[in-house]
This record gives C-alpha cells, sequence and structure tokens, in this order.
C-alpha cells in the first residue's frame, strides 16, 4: 500500500475517531431538556425535580465560558477546572492542553536537533509537557498556604463583627473589604452567593470544596451546627482561631527542628544532575556512553528511578504534620 493511502485511512479514522466522541459527549442534553420540560408540567417526581433543579444553573456560570470539546472532556474526566479555580488563573482546559502539547513537542524536536538519541526525545518531550501541570501546582499551593495564613485574623474579625451586631452575611462581606486577596475573593464570593439566594449552608460547602483546607472545615461545620443547634458563635470562632495560631507556632517549631535534613536533601538531590552537568561540559564524549550505550540507558533510567525514590523518602522523612 503506497503512503498516500496509508495517510489517507489514517485521516479518516482520526477525523472518525474524533466524530463519535464528540457525539458521545453531546448525548444527555435531550435527557436534561425532557426532565426540566417533565417539572414544568408536573409530570416528574419530587425527586427528579429536585435533582434537576439543584444542577448548575446558566446565571452561575461566567459568560465567557466556553463549551468546546476539550471543557466537556475536563467535566467527565477529571476536576482540572476545579484546580484552574483553586489556583486563581484564567487559563481554559483548551489553552492548558495547547500549551502542554506545544512545549512538549518543542522540547522534543530541540532534543533530536541536539544529536541525542532519538530515544529520549518523546521522554524529554512527556516530561517538559508536564510543565504547565507543575505550575498551576505551585501556584494552588502557594495561595492555599497564603489563605491559611489569612484565615486566623478573619475568624477573629467575623467574630467581633458578630459581637458589634452584624449578621453573618455582613461580617463575610467586612472580611472581603478589610482583607486582601485570596481570603478577601473567597469570602467575597460567598456573600455573593447568599446574597443571591443559595443558602448559607450550601456557599459554605462550595467553599470548601474550592479551598481545601481543614481549619476551614472546622469553621464551616461550626457555622452550619451553630445555625441548626444554636450556641454562641462568636466564642467558637475565637477558639478555632486560636488553636489555628497554636498550629502555626508548632509547625514552625517543626519546620526550626527540621531544617538540616531538608538542607541535607536538597543537597543529596541537586548533587548528581550538578555533577552530571559538570561532567558533560568537561569531558563530553565521557558522559554521552550513558545515551549511547544500551547499559548506559539502563544505567541512567536506574538513577533517574533511585533519584525519585530518594526525594520520596526524604520528603516522607521531614514532611511532619502538625
Amino acid at each position: 500500500m503506497s503512503p498516500l493511502m496509508i495517510s489517507l485511512a489514517a485521516f479518516v479514522a482520526v477525523s472518525c475517531l474524533v466524530g463519535a466522541v464528540a457525539m458521545i459527549l453531546r448525548g444527555g442534553g435531550d435527557e436534561k431538556l425532557e426532565g426540566r420540560l417533565d417539572v414544568l408540567t408536573g409530570l416528574s417526581t419530587a425527586n427528579t425535580a429536585k435533582d434537576i433543579l439543584t444542577q448548575e444553573s446558566v446565571l452561575m456560570r461566567p459568560l465567557d465560558e466556553g463549551f468546546g470539546l476539550f471543557e466537556r472532556i475536563v467535566a467527565r474526566i477529571g476536576s482540572l477546572q476545579l484546580l484552574f479555580e483553586q489556583a486563581e488563573t484564567k487559563m481554559t482546559p483548551a489553552t492548558f492542553f495547547a500549551t502542554s502539547g506545544g512545549i512538549g513537542l518543542t522540547a522534543t524536536a530541540l532534543t533530536a536537533f541536539t544529536g541525542i538519541n532519538i530515544a529520549i526525545a518523546p521522554v524529554v518531550g512527556v516530561m517538559f509537557s508536564g510543565l504547565p501541570l507543575l505550575w498551576l501546582i505551585w501556584r494552588r499551593s502557594r495561595r492555599m498556604k497564603a489563605f491559611a495564613k489569612q484565615l486566623p485574623d478573619a475568624l477573629e474579625l467575623l467574630s467581633r463583627a458578630l459581637r458589634a451586631g452584624h449578621s453573618l452575611g455582613a461580617g463575610f462581606r467586612l472580611v472581603a473589604e478589610e482583607m486582601t486577596a485570596p481570603i478577601s475573593v473567597e469570602f467575597q464570593r460567598v456573600f455573593e452567593e447568599q446574597n443571591l439566594g443559595i443558602p448559607m449552608d450550601q456557599a459554605l460547602n462550595s467553599l470548601t470544596d474550592r479551598v481545601p483546607n481543614l481549619d476551614l472545615k472546622f469553621f464551616a461545620t461550626a457555622v452550619i451546627l451553630q445555625r441548626q443547634t444554636g450556641g454562641d458563635l462568636a466564642e467558637i470562632l475565637d477558639k478555632i482561631g486560636h488553636l489555628i495560631r497554636e498550629r502555626f507556632k508548632i509547625w514552625g517549631q517543626v519546620q526550626a527542628l527540621t531544617g538540616e535534613g531538608r538542607l541535607s536533601g536538597i543537597v543529596l538531590l541537586a548533587l548528581p544532575p550538578v555533577l552530571f552537568a559538570a561532567v558533560y561540559r568537561l569531558n563530553h564524549d565521557y558522559v554521552m556512553v550513558l545515551f549511547t550505550d544500551p547499559m548506559g540507558n539502563q544505567m541512567l533510567a536506574g538513577a533517574v528511578v533511585l533519584q525519585i525514590i530518594g526525594a520520596l523518602v526524604i520528603r516522607k522523612i521531614i514532611n511532619i504534620k502538625v
């Protein structure tokens, strides 16, 4: 078979695959439409009507939110959109995948042009294609740490607002106005949600989903229980804030005691790559045996695996939860 026929067959197969996936992802719209019509006409049961009406409304979505193929795939296979919200970035799934693919292809091409073994190029491309995901995780981690540091002050401010006679919703608004991001953004969103008619319990549950913080879950649970059973919410918030501050104090002591171990881990993990770069600069042919010889490839793969295992072990030793 000629190369032209092979290319044409591959194109048709990929087109059919994309079309099939698009049809599968578009399915379910008719069912939702029929369900909403049944609710309006009174033909559906109470449980069905509740399930349909509690789904995300179009009024709660941004006006510029896309409904393309990538968004539908992400909505079904993972929580990448939640990661975007936690990292506070306006990147869309389509942009994310395009960026990852572009970086991976560029790294693969540059690796192939440098003369290194062609079998290493796809591995390098896959590694570099994960850089956008690592950036999102780093940005999310930094934002979550900033939120955790601001939470005690926010709880104290909310407690003072309650003692001054403000409502809980007004206390959320006060925190949003007086404090900086990221906690001001999240508390402002809770205030706007409950101001638009969403129950406070549901707004707090959405907040804990966006911000996976254990202390915040304590706060949300305390507020929900207080609204159901009663009690002095201001005193509860003071105790939670004091508990968080004491935990930060103990965490600082642990960080000081494990500083030597963390520094040793950084040195041990950075030593092999630095030594490889130095030897590569001094004696290029000596290092290239790792890429040209089959035994060298196995040794290089083993070294990478052992390096990753060592990093995980060191992280497990110095990562003490408080």
